[in-house]
Order: C-alpha cells, then sequence, then structure tokens
C-alpha cells in the first residue's frame, strides 16, 4: 500500500538453522523457496513496475548454506543480495556486509575477528565453531572485519552511501546486550557486543545512513532504536518479539525516519 522505492532486509531471516544443521534434515522446510520467494513473487506480479528494490543481507543466524537459494532469487529479479557489494540506487550507493565479532554461538558462517585476533571471554573464535560450508584456514583464523571493510569500500566517497551492516557499531545506543552482572571465570562481560571496526569506519568514513541488527535486545534495554554519530544517522531494526520492527527512512532526510512495531 505504501509503495516504498526500497526495503533492506538485514539478516536473522531464516527459521532454526541450528536445528538443519545438527539433525541433518534435507527433508526441512525451504523457507527461501516454499515461502518467501512465493510470497514475493506473487507481490512483484501484483505492483508490477511499482515492485521495490530489495536489498538483502543474511546474519549470523542464517546458515550460509542457504546462499544458493538466496542468489537464484536473486537472478530471478526478486531482490539484490548486498553483502560484500556496492550496488547503485536513486544517487545512493548501497553497500552490504553480513559478518558479526565473535560470539558464544557455534554456527560461524558469518562470524570474523573484528580488529585483530582477540576473542571476548565466553566467546569462540571462528575456527572452533560449525560451518555450513567450507571455510579455509587462512580465512578462518586471520580475515578481520576491518580489513573486509577498507577493501570493499577503498577510496570511495560515502557522502551519498547506505551501509547495511547486521552487526551495530560498539558501545553506542544499538549494541547493549543483556549480559549485566554476568562473569566467564570471575571476568565481567562487556554488555556492549557491537563491532569496534564498525565503530571507527563510521566514525571515519562518515557514511549517510547505516542500518544494523544483531542484537535483539538493545532497543528494550536502551529505549533507543538510533544513534547519531557524527554526520551519520544509524538505525537499528533488530528486534526480540513476535512482531516486525520496521524502520522508515528517507536517505534525503534521515533525521525523520521512524520505527513502528507491526
Amino acid at each position: 500500500m505504501e509503495r516504498p522505492a526500497a526495503i533492506f532486509m538485514g539478516g536473522d531471516i531464516l527459521p532454526s538453522p541450528l536445528k538443519q544443521l545438527s539433525a541433518l534434515d534435507m527433508a526441512h522446510e525451504d523457507f527461501i523457496n516454499q515461502f518467501l520467494v512465493q510470497e514475493l513473487l506473487k507481490i512483484k506480479e501484483e505492483l508490477g513496475e511499482a515492485y521495490p528494490r530489495i536489498f538483502l543481507i543474511l546474519g549470523n543466524d542464517d546458515g550460509r548454506m542457504e546462499e544458493a537459494a538466496i542468489l537464484d532469487a536473486a537472478a530471478r529479479g526478486l531482490w539484490e543480495y548486498s553483502h560484500n557489494r556496492k550496488i547503485p540506487w536513486q544517487g545512493f550507493s548501497v553497500y552490504g556486509y553480513s559478518y558479526i565479532p565473535p560470539t558464544p554461538f557455534r554456527l560461524k558462517d558469518w562470524e570474523r575477528y573484528d580488529v585483530s585476533r582477540y576473542v571476548d571471554p565466553g566467546c569462540t573464535a571462528p575456527a572452533e565453531g560449525s560451518l555450513s560450508i567450507p571455510v579455509s584456514e587462512s580465512e578462518l583464523n586471520y580475515a578481520t572485519i576491518a580489513e573486509d571493510l577498507d577493501r570493499l569500500v577503498k577510496e570511495d566517497n560515502l557522502e551519498q552511501s547506505i551501509f547495511l551492516f547486521h552487526a551495530p557499531p560498539y558501545k553506542c545506543k544499538l549494541d547493549r546486550a543483556a549480559l549485566d552482572g554476568k562473569m566467564i571465570d570471575y571476568v565481567p562481560l562487556d554488555v556492549h557486543i557491537g563491532s569496534i571496526a564498525i565503530q571507527r569506519f563510521i566514525e571515519n568514513r562518515q557514511p549517510l545512513v547505516t542500518l544494523h541488527g544483531h542484537v535483539h535486545e538493545s532497543t528494550r534495554l536502551t529505549g533507543a532504536w538510533q544513534d547519531k554519530f557524527g554526520r551519520t544517522s544509524s538505525f537499528n531494526a533488530a528486534h526480540e518479539g513476535p512482531e516486525l520492527s520496521l524502520v522508515r527512512f528517507n536517505p534525503h532526510n534521515p533525521s525523520e525516519a521512524t520505527r513502528e512495531l507491526l
């Protein structure tokens, strides 16, 4: 009904990836092809030329084994798979990036070291978990988010850029986890679990808008779904309830963005 010009989907969109990995049930429901693709095909047929551009990345809860299905749907014109890509859109540049710093969770498809080979207390290194696709030992042991972002943007002018991240920047209103009072071997856990590399990237390069997810409880804990870093407006659409968290924004005037639970 609203006919948006674009939709940005920030990851953690697929059901129960770890159950699929552990059970190896090849008859599991194909959420992408049997549901998401079918519903979007109906919308695309109904809207015709008014069908919006859809920019999509996966999150750390999404097994990368589903990437082939994501790419197949992209080839059919349903969305644009944006991870590690720069895509032009209406005078803006859209960049996508899925990786997050190491977590305690076992699935490591979308985890990278942040700025160095440091791992927070209670978390496990990328090479110590499970993968749904093969990855080289060199990538697992040495790749960092900081280096990835440098390669992605190079010397691009980011004044008219929109970044679709899964991870939020570190130590802000968007990365607050429910870790209050928790300790590992008498070491208190950091309640901020965002990316230092993304934080430094935003502060140094000042993109126009950055979009984030990952920390589902952050908005409940901080009461804030947006933050400001110099000229950069950053929005968090993550949500821990059953509703859809929808952030509406106009890149020509990001300060008027709104958030609604549907």
